[in-house]
C-alpha cells in the first residue's frame, strides 16, 4: 500500500508538470524516485543492492519463501520492503534496490555514503551476462516510459545486441562503472555481505544460508533454507511466472509475451551465456573491455596475488 501511495503521488506531481520540457520531466521523475528510495533506505533494517538483471528476483523469491515457511505467510505475497515486518516484527524490513535513482536525489554520484551505516547485501553478477540480459529486458519487457527515463534506445528501435552491449551509457561500460564504484566504497560500508550470482547458481543453499543469517543476525533454519531453494528452482520459477502466482507484485513476475521465452522474467539463468549471442571477434572485444576496466575485486577477471574477491563482513 505504501508503494502504491508513493507511486500515485509521483504520478500526480508529474501530471501537474506536463508543461515542462521532456528532459526536465525526466530529471524531476528521477529525483522523485530517488527521494522515495532514500526514505526507504533510511528506514530499512537490511538493504539488498544489485544492478538490474543480476538475479535479484530469484533471491527475493528465495527470501520470501524462507519467511513464508518460518512464519506461515501466504505464498502469493512476495516480500516487499516492510509488508512481512508488519505481519511479524521479527522479520526485518528489507529494501531491494538497483541503486539507480538515489544519487539523483542525494547528489552522491561518486560515493555510497547513504549506505555506509546500513546492513547491505551486495548481489553482483558477471557484467557480460548482465549486459545481454539487459538487452532482452529492453527488447521484450521494458515499458516505453522506463526506456525514456533510463536513457535506453527508443521503443521500437532496431539495435543489434553487440551495439547495445558496447554502448557507453546503457551497456558494459555503465555496468562496470557501477560495480567499480561499489568496489571502491565497500570498505566504508559498516556491515557488508557480497554475494555472487554465479555462486548462487553453484550452491544456492550455502549462499541463502549466509544471506538469512546476515539479515536475521542468527543462524538460519536448515529446513526452511532447503524448502526455499527448492521452491525457487529455475523450473518452478518459470511455472510460477506462467501461472502468475505473484499477481500481487504487479508485472514483476509476469512474462512480457506468453510463449516467448525471451520475454520471461526468468529467461535462461545461464552463467557465461553471453557468448551464445556474439561472433568470436565480438566476444573477444567484450572480454577485452571487461578485463581492462572491471575491478578484480569480484573475481570475474584474473586477480592480483591477494587471492579472494573480497571479504564478507
Amino acid at each position: 500500500m505504501d508503494s502504491i501511495i508513493k507511486k500515485a503521488s509521483r504520478e500526480v506531481i508529474l501530471a501537474l508538470c506536463v508543461w515542462l520540457p521532456e528532459a526536465q520531466r525526466i530529471r524531476l521523475e528521477r529525483w522523485l524516485r530517488g527521494r522515495d528510495e532514500t526514505r526507504r533506505l533510511a528506514r530499512a533494517d537490511v538493504v539488498v543492492v544489485s544492478f538490474g538483471k543480476s538475479g535479484r528476483t530469484w533471491l527475493r523469491v528465495m527470501i520470501s519463501r524462507y519467511y513464508q515457511l518460518m512464519f506461515s505467510i501466504p505464498e502469493r505475497v512476495l516480500l516487499g520492503f516492510d509488508n512481512y515486518h508488519r505481519r511479524n516484527p521479527d522479520i526485518p524490513k528489507i529494501f531491494f534496490t538497483h541503486d539507480n535513482y538515489i544519487k539523483d536525489y542525494t547528489g552522491e554520484f561518486d560515493s555510497k555514503s547513504s549506505f555506509y551505516s546500513k546492513k547491505v547485501v551486495l548481489l553482483v553478477r558477471n557484467p557480460k551476462d548482465i549486459a545481454v540480459s539487459q538487452y532482452f529486458q529492453w527488447q521484450h519487457r521494458m515499458r516505453p516510459a522506463k526506456k525514456r527515463l533510463n536513457r535506453y534506445p527508443a521503443h521500437g528501435s532496431d539495435v543489434p545486441a553487440f551495439d547495445f552491449v558496447m554502448d557507453e551509457n546503457i551497456g558494459l561500460p555503465g555496468i562496470i562503472d557501477y560495480l567499480n564504484l561499489w568496489a571502491r566504497e565497500a570498505e566504508r560500508v559498516t556491515d557488508l555481505l557480497v554475494i555472487r550470482y554465479e555462486d548462487m547458481r553453484k550452491d544456492p543453499d550455502a549462499v541463502l544460508r549466509r544471506v538469512m543469517a546476515f539479515a536475521n543476525g542468527s543462524p538460519s533454519d536448515a529446513g526452511a533454507i532447503a524448502g526455499a531453494v527448492e521452491y525457487a528452482s529455475l523450473e518452478n520459477m518459470r511455472k510460477l511466472e506462467e501461472k502468475n502466482v505473484f499477481w500481487l507484485a504487479g508485472g514483476r513476475m509476469k512474462p512480457g509475451k506468453k510463449g516467448d521465452p525471451n520475454s520471461y522474467k526468468v529467461r535462461r539463468a545461464k552463467v557465461g551465456g553471453y557468448k551464445d549471442y556474439f561472433t568470436a571477434d565480438e566476444s573477444a572485444q567484450i572480454d577485452e573491455l571487461v578485463a581492462k576496466r572491471l575491478s578484480p575485486t569480484y573475481g570475474y577477471e584474473p586477480l592480483p596475488d591477494r587471492g579472494a574477491y573480497g571479504s564478507h563482513r
